[in-house]
C-alpha cells in the first residue's frame, strides 16, 4: 500500500472556500478516479512563517503502477481544477510506501 500526501499551505483570505472545495469537489473527484482507497485531510499544527494554514491530504493507493496511472490519465485535469485559488496557496507531494500497519 502506498499514500500519495498533498501538503498545502493556503491564504486565510480564501481559507474556508479552499476547504469546503476540497471536501465536497476535490477529494470526491480524486476518489472517483477509481484509483483510491481512501482520503485522509488533516490540518498540519503548525505556525507557518509566511501565514496561511496549513494542511495536509493523504490518499492512499494500492500500489506504485496505480499511482503512476493516476499521474498519466488524472493529475494533469485534477490539478486544473485548482485555477480559482491560484496564486493563493503552495504545494508540495510526498509518496510514500507503508512498511507497516497495526
Amino acid at each position: 500500500m502506498f499514500i500519495y500526501n498533498v501538503t498545502t499551505n493556503i491564504e486565510e483570505n480564501v481559507h474556508d472556500e479552499w476547504v469546503n472545495w476540497m471536501k465536497n469537489k476535490h477529494i470526491p473527484s480524486m476518489l472517483n478516479t477509481g484509483k483510491f482507497v481512501s482520503a485522509t485531510m488533516s490540518r498540519v499544527d503548525v505556525v507557518e512563517s509566511m501565514g496561511g494554514i496549513t494542511y495536509s491530504v493523504q490518499y492512499k493507493i494500492k500500489d506504485k503502477a496505480t499511482l503512476e496511472r493516476y499521474f498519466e490519465e488524472d493529475a494533469e485535469e485534477l490539478r486544473a481544477q485548482t485555477k480559482p485559488f491560484e496564486g493563493q496557496f503552495v504545494s508540495f507531494k510526498t509518496e510514500m510506501e507503508i512498511v507497516h500497519e497495526q
